[in-house]
């Protein structure tokens, strides 16, 4: 609409309706009050029916004249402002300006609303010379022009005034809006805008809006070396070009004083296609909104404030939709009225203005806000709503997700079928998004982890067996089943690996043969518990017994997690421990008595001459030692020490380079990235330097058995009985238990939902493989492997994609993982051609090694609520985070909880620290039975916060959710046929 704002009659532009009552001129400086009469307010709701007509019916509007002064007796606006501030209505369940945006936003558009880029001018005079000066600029935060520094400020939260919040909504209300503008240039729109103003302004009105812009492109002579290199005054350069999304469009606000009127004028344009409007904008971003504000002078400030507090609203995301599918003035204003219902207002004298609020670190989703169906229930503080006396838990966290490859489906391989189906068209981008710099040093970190994994394992299998199984096998069946799991099963980002439960039965097995039965041949018995548990797996899969893991909540998850974390450190930890027992360090050794110490070589053969012999030598021939320095030996055990601790610290540190405030992004990235590889390479380095001979990476040579006398195949007959081939299916059993709940377990962690995977999960594709691949490695006599729960946690951290292109001030967001097959196939295939490493890997201390296992450990810590739960104990309230569940949970009850864990987790812990550690499987399966038990000490309410709500717990409420629904339809019916037969009677 069309407004002359020198007092003229009010034009109608051609593309809109003609106003009923002309608007008054808006009075910059003055607050819009509110206020309803009793007269109104029965006038309002006696068309209270008439506002849910179609949504294209305009609203017509009371104008009022504001006072300058603040008086007891209030006016609204208009009569939907009216309803929206009526709390006391006893109907008034949505505000009118929620109504009519759920009109507005409700209608189907393929097109998702473009980024908006919003850039405001100020108006500068220099004589009688003017120009356009860039003044700040929003891309989601605010960006000021800082005269003194020659450069931006930070980015930073836009704090508007209420006042200024209140101006603009009377500026939308009585000025001048023109949606759907046809204009190319800014010439042009100016042409097309004269209806505007009267004709004895019209020019002047143009003169100005046609001034030269000129931006903040200019760069200070003196600059940092982290922005050395860049572009310095060429916008098509310009590096913030990459911080707008593509396709972005522009809003430009335009701000000034000028002499030539006496009251503001107002302009809000929309134009029909978005438009490269020559130098208006800083960045090459097409203008699709322009707001001017000019004004008398006197009122510069009041000015500034309102061309802020309309960019942050073309910014808003709820607000931007808004003015995209707006059809006129009214929708505009039930825009602000929303976005004035999620103000939230910080007392003057409370807060310093001046200090600039960083933005948060993270923002809440839009996706709430733009569903019309909550629009009423925004603006709520801390999540609570309804305020602090709500009593509903509307916003309750979400359900434990039972995703359609947990459903059981009741045929024979069902579950498996689908899992295929499922996987089958990602086979291509599985390995296409294997090429990318972030795979190597993924898969430096994990070859680093497996291969520490497999030599620790194999050296203890080896003992265990003696020698039936040991590094060499270790080294071969990793690859060998990495390797096929990685390419075909069906979550490829898992690693296998063996487990602490495996090497415990490996050892009781081989116990059993070697003493209780004589006859009985451990390779040939072990081959057929692995047969009979690969049937037994295939049984399970055929049959969907995976769907049981959906029993698995986060109780079980964290328990189990936690379980592993710890023990990764602790043998981390015990290793360097052992390393002081072996090399202890020298407390009595003195530099001054230096002269005095010697070690001598008694012996009682002659024929030799024994000075010359060494330490080794004078022991192997039946010589003795004596001597203060004969035990002597370099500080090894110090120098692993800071091998081990350097290697740990150095890569938290490069971690967390990546937030660092130094160096370009993509170089903190990158440091990030490699922190692993980086961390290693600078201690074995140092090693290297100082010469010690510190323990080092033992790698096989040759490829060939550990034990000399067995070959690479396992026979299946003649030597055990034959009721051993049919016994051997009971102790499979329990090793069919142990491989079912590791590997789904460790399945469900690396497929939670906060790591955003868009591929799908396969638990009974994978299970399907481990199965098989537990028959091939009793066949060729090499270790059985399952998921392991850190590595591959490991593998998903160093795999972790964040957005490259961000608004400033916005924190780089967590897009998901880079889901593909190549990483895990490369770090097995390096696995077995580790053997034709030996000379490079020899000089990789063991102590860089431990100091992985450690980062592993903890790493894997992070974000489990249970760790956090713990800290808590030592924390007083005050000092405590804001976790949601202390908010919901009252903190006896969070420790409580806490309690049980720990509890179980002790128990485990015990367990697997005693030969008892072979039923540590059907432990696991002791956790689902605590934590169905905790449904008693606990309500469903606090569970929810501090676990998930069992399945049959969803069942019943959705069944008791569908009753209430359907009564309340009945009612509703019964109600609307009531009215029906009252206006009939009527």
């Amino acid at each position: 609409m069309a407004h002359d704002w020198q007092g003229g009659r009010s034009r109608s532009h051609h593309r809109y309706e003609e106003d009923d009552e002309e608007p008054q001129p808006v009075y910059i400086g003055v607050p819009l009050t509110h206020g309803y009469s009793k007269r109104r307010r029965r006038k309002h709701r006696s068309q209270r029916e008439k506002h849910h007509t179609h949504h294209d019916q305009h609203t017509q509007h009371e104008h009022t004249h504001h006072d300058h002064h603040y008086d007891n007796q209030e006016h609204y606006e208009d009569e939907e402002e009216m309803e929206q501030h009526d709390i006391f209505h006893p109907d008034s369940t949505v505000s009118p300006a929620a109504e009519r945006l759920r009109y507005i936003l409700g209608e189907d558009d393929d097109l998702p609303t473009p980024t908006l880029f919003t850039e405001m001018d100020t108006l500068q005079h220099d004589g009688d010379d003017m120009e356009w000066k860039e003044s700040a600029r929003w891309v989601k935060f605010e960006e000021k022009v800082e005269e003194g520094g020659e450069r931006w400020s930070k980015p930073h939260v836009s704090t508007l005034t209420l006042h200024s919040l209140f101006e603009l909504r009377t500026c939308i209300q009585t000025g001048s809006v023109l949606l759907d503008l046809e204009g190319y240039s800014l010439p042009e729109i100016v042409g097309e805008s004269d209806g505007l103003i009267g004709p004895e302004l019209r020019e002047k009105v143009s003169f100005v809006l046609l001034r030269k812009h000129r931006h903040q492109h200019k760069k200070p002579m003196h600059r940092s070396l982290a922005d050395m290199g860049k572009s310095n005054n060429c916008p098509l350069k310009n590096k913030f070009m990459k911080k707008i999304p593509r396709d972005a469009e522009a809003s430009n606000v335009l701000i000034g004083e000028v002499d030539f009127l006496d009251k503001p004028f107002v302009a809000f344009v929309r134009l029909a296609q978005a438009t490269t409007l020559g130098g208006l904008t800083e960045v090459p971003v097409p203008t699709r909104f322009l707001f001017v504000l000019l004004g008398p002078h006197g009122k510069g400030k009041s000015y500034n404030e309102i061309g802020r507090a309309i960019a942050t609203l073309m910014v808003d995301d709820l607000f931007s939709d808004v003015a995209y599918k707006a059809r006129d003035r009214d929708d505009l204003i039930a825009g602000i009225d929303e976005f004035l219902d999620e103000v939230i207002v910080l007392p003057p004298g409370e807060w310093d203005p001046k200090i600039r609020i960083e933005p948060p670190k993270k923002v809440p989703s839009a996706d709430m806000r733009k569903s019309v169906l909550n629009l009423n229930e925004l603006g709520q503080v801390n999540g609570a709503v309804g305020g602090a006396g709500g009593g509903e838990d509307e916003e309750m966290p979400a359900p434990h997700e039972l995703g359609e490859e947990l459903q059981f489906t009741g045929r024979f391989c069902g579950g498996l079928w689908l899992d295929i189906k499922r996987k089958v068209p990602w086979i291509l981008s599985d390995f296409s998004q294997g090429f990318h710099i972030q795979s190597i040093s993924a898969v430096l970190f994990i070859y680093l982890g497996c291969i520490t994994n497999a030599i620790t394992f194999g050296g203890l299998l080896g003992d265990a067996t003696d020698n039936y199984q040991g590094v060499m096998e270790s080294f071969l069946g990793t690859a060998l089943a990495g390797t096929v799991f990685c390419l075909l099963g069906g979550q490829p980002l898992i690693i296998l690996s063996s487990t602490g439960p495996i090497l415990i039965f490996e050892k009781l097995l081989y116990e059993f043969c070697k003493h209780q039965y004589s006859l009985a041949d451990y390779m040939e018995l072990r081959l057929w518990i692995g047969l009979h548990s690969c049937l037994q797996c295939l049984i399970l899969v055929a049959t969907d017994a995976s769907y049981i893991i959906k029993y698995i909540t986060r109780f079980t998850e964290e328990g189990f997690s936690s379980l592993i974390s710890f023990i990764f450190i602790s043998d981390a930890i015990k290793k360097m421990v052992g390393s002081f027992k072996y090399y202890p360090i020298n407390r009595g050794f003195k530099p001054d008595y230096v002269t005095s110490y010697k070690c001598e070589c008694i012996y009682n053969i002659t024929g030799l001459d024994w000075s010359q012999l060494s330490k080794k030598e004078c022991v192997k021939y039946g010589g003795a030692l004596l001597g203060n320095t004969c035990k002597y030996v370099p500080d090894l055990a110090l120098m692993s020490f800071i091998l081990f601790f350097g290697t740990y610290s150095m890569t938290v540190s490069l971690k967390k380079f990546k937030t660092s405030r130094y160096f370009p992004t993509m170089l903190r990235k990158l440091i990030s990235d490699f922190s692993i590889f980086m961390s290693i390479m600078t201690f074995v380095g140092l090693d290297m330097l100082v010469g010690l001979d510190t323990p080092k990476l033992i790698v096989p040579t040759e490829f060939k058995p550990t034990r000399p006398d067995r070959g690479w195949l396992v026979m299946p007959f003649g030597k055990n009985p034959w009721w051993v081939y049919v016994a051997s299916a009971v102790p499979a059993l329990l090793v069919t238990i142990l491989i079912f709940m590791d590997q789904q377990i460790s399945a469900v962690i690396v497929n939670r939902k906060e790591n955003k995977l868009k591929k799908g999960c396969g638990y009974h594709l994978d299970l399907f493989w481990v199965g098989i691949l537990m028959a091939v490695c009793s066949f060729l006599g090499l270790p059985w492997y399952v998921a392991a729960t850190v590595i591959s946690i490991a593998h998903i951290d160093s795999l972790k994609m964040e957005s490259e292109s961000s608004a400033p001030g916005e924190q780089p967001q967590f897009l998901g993982v880079r889901e593909q097959r190549l990483t895990g196939i490369l770090v097995f295939v390096l696995n077995g051609v580790s053997i034709f490493l030996a000379p490079v890997l020899q000089y990789i201390p063991m102590p860089v090694l431990y100091g992985v296992f450690l980062y592993m450990g903890v790493a894997s810590l992070a974000g489990i609520q249970f760790w956090e739960r713990i800290k808590l104990y030592l924390m007083p309230a005050k000092h405590q985070p804001d976790f949601s569940f202390l908010r919901h949970v009252p903190l006896r009850r969070v420790h409580l909880f806490t309690l049980v864990q720990i509890i179980c987790l002790a128990v485990l812990w015990i367990l697997k620290s005693t030969v008892a550690a072979i039923i540590f499987p059907v432990m696991i399966l002791g956790l689902m039975v605590v934590r169905k038990m905790m449904d008693l000490m606990f309500s469903q309410h606090d569970l929810a916060w501090l676990d998930d709500i069992l399945p049959e717990k969803d069942k019943k409420k959705e069944k008791g959710g569908k009753k209430k629904k359907d009564n309340k339809k009945t009612k509703a019916a019964a109600e609307t046929e009531s009215d029906e037969e009252v206006r009939d009677k009527d």
